[in-house]
């Protein structure tokens, strides 16, 4: 067998802060791993340590050999893309915001491959048509789906042809069909060399095989045989992450609905001209309701809130909003991908001083609704970009809630989270919203998720 990755006692710390525990591992030619586990539990940082993209205020121990030794910052950039490549947790992180699909695909295959541009489109267009981008190849990432978003990346990023691959969430976002998609692809891309992938999915850690290792907060709990741990599991944490699946989740008792309808939707078409992606839409809204949509990635939920909210017209038909006694920041969007809601310039309690300068908002209800949400307060001394994906999700969650909502669109509100935390936050945001007589439109490509937690449901 032959080694491509030895960690040796890998260890991270911030400001004497240890965030990853002591850790070895060794990664084999077709031999994947998968690294199983809670959020913020130091998953991203062992990735970024082994590929040299480790954030300089923090302090790496230990050792990391690729392919049988260890080299420098610049010696791991030349191996970047033909021999090794890591697919990010953000898609948007990754992707040129300015150039079109198809273009982020070509230019790997023109710098890398050093291929004609005839030559380069066409590998290019066959690439797209694999993964169901063919017919949004001149789109922009801002106008693709989240999960359109997440397979240009995975697409761009394994052009390269590197075997050696790092895949942090790499199916987040998407639905079944397309998570299942996208897990072949890189089983098939990673043949002949490594895999190694960072997940919350226990579907995906399933499908993929191998050795799985379970880590929670910042350490090793269990390491063994992908079928032995999702079948067997020893550890208490393990257990509880397999059931905390929204297959297994408890239906929740429909909740009588207010007399207070707050959204009226009348003959809705919903779309991106000139393309319609669903049409004939009629429901209403009443205030504490929980809404779900359910479907496959780009065919429109996201759209949908975005109408109900303003932000886009319709194509066709009628959205009457009852806006009396409410203010305008009190209809709100929790964004898919919660970096597009949050600057990297300040830290994140820079961020709540200048919410409640606009706002009455009481400190204490802060603290307490932190708390609610499992966020430490040392998370508000950092910036977006040094925190997890499923913390900034969460903090995205109080941001929104502490503005007292009356009607809020969550747009994959727990797309980044690992089930026991997706559970906990669900059953959050659906008390509160109860609470506080809130409507509530929850977004998910997840018919579990959907079917146990909502009173009204719509499928597109």
């Amino acid at each position: 067998m032959s080694l491509l990755i030895q960690l040796t006692d890998l260890s991270i710390s911030s400001n004497n802060i240890e965030l990853l525990q002591a850790l070895s591992l060794t990664l084999y030619r077709d031999k994947p791993i998968t690294i199983l586990g809670q959020t913020g539990s130091g998953k991203s940082l062992l990735a970024q340590a082994i590929i040299g993209l480790l954030p300089q205020e923090l302090t790496q121990y230990g050792k990391v050999e690729i392919q049988g030794k260890e080299h420098d910052q610049s010696a791991l950039m030349r191996l970047w893309g033909k021999d090794m490549i890591m697919l990010p947790q953000e898609p948007w992180r990754a992707l040129d915001p300015l150039m079109p699909a198809y273009q982020q695909v070509l230019e790997v295959f023109q710098c890398l491959h050093h291929l004609d541009e005839e030559t380069a489109f066409n590998k290019t267009i066959e690439a797209l048509d694999n993964v169901g981008l063919k017919n949004s190849a001149l789109k922009r990432p801002g106008q693709l789906s989240g999960g359109m978003a997440q397979r240009l990346a995975v697409t761009a990023a394994t052009a390269g042809g590197a075997k050696l691959i790092l895949a942090d969430e790499p199916t987040k976002g998407l639905d079944i069909s397309r998570r299942d998609d996208i897990i072949q692809l890189l089983l098939s891309r990673s043949k002949g060399g490594g895999l190694l992938t960072i997940t919350h999915d226990i579907e995906v850690a399933r499908q993929i095989g191998g050795e799985i290792i379970v880590m929670k907060e910042g350490r090793v709990i269990e390491h063994g045989r992908a079928e032995h741990i999702l079948d067997s599991p020893c550890h208490p944490y393990t257990q509880a992450l397999i059931q905390a699946d929204p297959r297994h989740w408890k239906k929740r008792k429909k909740v009588p609905k207010n007399q207070q309808a707050i959204l009226k939707i009348s003959n809705l078409s919903i779309g991106r001209h000139p393309h319609v992606l669903a049409s004939g839409i009629h429901f209403t809204v009443h205030a504490g309701e929980i809404v779900g949509v359910v479907g496959d990635s780009g065919c429109g939920k996201s759209t949908l809130g975005d109408i109900l909210l303003g932000l886009l017209p319709p194509m066709e038909g009628k959205v009457d909003k009852d806006i009396t006694k409410t203010k305008q920041h009190q209809w709100l969007k929790l964004f898919q991908d919660p970096p597009a809601a949050f600057t990297s310039s300040v830290t994140l309690g820079v961020l709540l001083d200048d919410l409640i300068k606009h706002h009455p908002i009481e400190r204490k209800d802060i603290s307490q609704l932190m708390e609610r949400l499992s966020l430490k307060p040392t998370l508000l001394k950092r910036k977006s970009t040094e925190v997890s994906g499923g913390e900034l999700q969460r903090f995205a969650i109080l941001r929104a809630l502490l503005l007292k909502p009356v009607f809020l669109f969550a747009d994959e509100p727990t797309s980044r989270l690992d089930p026991i935390t997706a559970k906990e936050v669900t059953d959050i945001l659906i008390d509160l919203a109860h609470e506080k007589n809130c409507a509530l439109l929850l977004v998910s490509h997840d018919p579990y998720l959907i079917e146990n937690c909502c009173d009204t449901i719509l499928r597109l």
